[in-house]
C-alpha cells in the first residue's frame, strides 16, 4: 500500500488542521469532529505504534484523533489547559502531560486515569510571577531509556531518571528560569550534551543538567525558542531564533557540531515573526517542518541544507507535527479543504 505525508498544524483559535500530502493542501474539520473550531492547540504527541491516533493538548483538555473515522475524541482528565505531551517510547499506553499552571500528570492506560505527579517548588513559580506557568515541553531522552526532561516558562528545568516517578529541579547556571525547549544531542564516545532555549538565550550542560553554561548566540536577538537534534544522531542541531514572541521576524539557526556554533539555515524570507519550532519524525530523517509563530510554514526534505515556503499561511501557530500513513486510511470529514493555487 502507498504511504502518504500526513502533516498536522495546531493554532491558537482555529484548532487543528490536516493535510495528508506534505501540507501542499490543508483541511479543517468543522464542528461535527468533535472539537471547538476555536480551540487553541498547543501540542501533539503521536506514537509509530499506534498510527491511527494523535493526541492533541488544547486550553480544553485532552483529546484523541481517530485517522479511520476523522473524529476528535475528548478524554476525561483532571487537567484542563494542556501545553505539553509525550508519550513513551516504548509502550503507547503511557503519556505524560504538562499543564498550565504548571503541574506534570501521567496515565498509564492511554488516558483512562490520570496521577498529578509531586514536583519539588512548582507551585512556588505561580507565586513568584504573579501568574500562572507552563511546562512548554515533555521529553524522553534519546540516549538514557530511563530518563525524562521537562521544561517550564517560568520555572526552569527538570528532570527524572526513574521514568517520571520523581523529579529534580535544576536551575543552577540559568540566566533566565523562562525556559521553552530541551534536547539531547551526543558525540559517539562522549557524554550527553544537554542544551535548552529561553527568553534570553542558549544553555548548555554536559553534566546531566546539574549546572548549565550560557551559550551566547552570533545573532542580534538571543530570543529562542524550538530546538530539535536531526533524529539520525549526526549532530545536526536546529534552533529557531527571533525578536520576540510573536515577534516581526527572526531566522531558524543550524548547528553541524552538536551544538558548538551556528549558523543561518537561510528560510526564504523574509520572516513575518520569529521561527517557533521543527516538526521531525524517524521515519525519515531528512524531512522537517519550521513554522513561524504568525502562520508561515516552511519544509526541508533534505535534513534542512535548502528549505520552502510552504502555499498556505495560518493564523497564530504553536503546534506542529508528521508522519507517514498509508494513503486512503481516512474517512473524509464534513471540512473546508483549502488547497494550493495551481499555475496558469
Amino acid at each position: 500500500m502507498a504511504n502518504a505525508i500526513h502533516v498536522y498544524a495546531g493554532t491558537a483559535g482555529h484548532s487543528a488542521w490536516f493535510s495528508e500530502d506534505a501540507g501542499t493542501s490543508w483541511t479543517h474539520p468543522n464542528s461535527h469532529s468533535g472539537m471547538y473550531l476555536e480551540a487553541r492547540v498547543w501540542c501533539f504527541a503521536t506514537h509509530p505504534q499506534a498510527p491511527n491516533e494523535l493526541y492533541a493538548g488544547t486550553d480544553m483538555g485532552l483529546f484523541r484523533w481517530n485517522e479511520v473515522t476523522a473524529r476528535w475524541s475528548l478524554i476525561p482528565s483532571p487537567m484542563q489547559d494542556i501545553w505539553a505531551l509525550a508519550l513513551d517510547p516504548n509502550d503507547p499506553r503511557i503519556l505524560f502531560a504538562g499543564t498550565r499552571p504548571a503541574a506534570f500528570y501521567q496515565s498509564i492506560d492511554a488516558g483512562a486515569t490520570w496521577t498529578r505527579i509531586v514536583t519539588p517548588g512548582m507551585a512556588e513559580f505561580s507565586e513568584i510571577n504573579m501568574g500562572p506557568t507552563r511546562v512548554t515541553q515533555i521529553l524522553f531522552d534519546p540516549f538514557e531509556p530511563n530518563t525524562i526532561w521537562a521544561s517550564v516558562e517560568i520555572g526552569g528545568l527538570y528532570r527524572s531518571t526513574d521514568r517520571g516517578r520523581i523529579w529534580t529541579f535544576l536551575d543552577r547556571g540559568l540566566v533566565s528560569g523562562d525556559v521553552h525547549g530541551i534536547a539531547v544531542v551526543r558525540k559517539p564516545g562522549q557524554p550527553s550534551t544537554i542544551l535548552c532555549t529561553t527568553n534570553r538565550g542558549l544553555h548548555r550542560s554536559t553534566n546531566q543538567g546539574e549546572s548549565w553554561t550560557h551559550q551566547p548566540l552570533d545573532s542580534r536577538w538571543q530570543y529562542t525558542r524550538g530546538i530539535a537534534a536531526r533524529v539520525d544522531h549526526s549532530g545536526v542541531v536546529f534552533l529557531t531564533n527571533g525578536d520576540g514572541p510573536p515577534g516581526s521576524t527572526g531566522k531558524l539557526l543550524r548547528s553541524r557540531d552538536y551544538g558548538m556554533t551556528w549558523e543561518d539555515a537561510r528560510l526564504p524570507g523574509p520572516l513575518n515573526s520569529t521561527p517557533w519550532c521543527v516538526a521531525m519524525n524517524p521515519s525519515d530523517p531528512m524531512r522537517m517542518y519550521c513554522p513561524t509563530n504568525l502562520g508561515q510554514v516552511f519544509a526541508s526534505t533534505d535534513g534542512g541544507e535548502s528549505w520552502a515556503r510552504l502555499p498556505h499561511e495560518f493564523g497564530e501557530v504553536r503546534a506542529f507535527a508528521w508522519r507517514t500513513l498509508p494513503v486512503g486510511m481516512r474517512q473524509q470529514p464534513h471540512s473546508l479543504t483549502l488547497r494550493a493555487p495551481q499555475p496558469a
